[in-house]
């Protein structure tokens, strides 16, 4: 990921929280705050609602390779925190990405 760190301590992922906007679909809920920077801050957040680690994983690697590709159509400056709900668990990859580039859209974060 070239333009993007990882977010990885809690005071991030609650200022993304309690700071930001949040769009939701079937199967993943986006919350995204602005950073004052020009890189992209992402966190992939899974419960353990959603299967054991194996489930869990899988969604993780699933949701971080869909932003990947599709990092250079995302616009810079975002910390976002991507979570999957219950019914994301058992879909391949074209439908979690569809739903990514979906609320991409819906946040108007992805230029076209």
């Amino acid at each position: 990921m070239n333009f993007s760190e990882s977010l990885k301590k809690n005071t991030d992922f609650r200022k993304v929280y309690h700071g930001g906007h949040s769009k939701a679909n079937k199967y993943l809920v986006i919350y995204i705050r602005k950073n004052g920077t020009d890189k992209n801050r992402v966190g992939i957040s899974v419960s353990k609602k959603v299967g054991n680690s194996i489930v869990r994983h899988r969604l993780t690697r699933l949701i971080r390779e869909s932003y990947r590709l599709n990092e250079e159509k995302v616009a810079r400056g975002y910390d976002m925190v991507v979570i999957a709900r219950s019914a994301a668990k058992g879909k391949n990859y074209h439908d979690i990405e569809s739903a990514f580039l979906h609320l991409g859209s819906l946040h108007g974060i992805i230029e076209s």
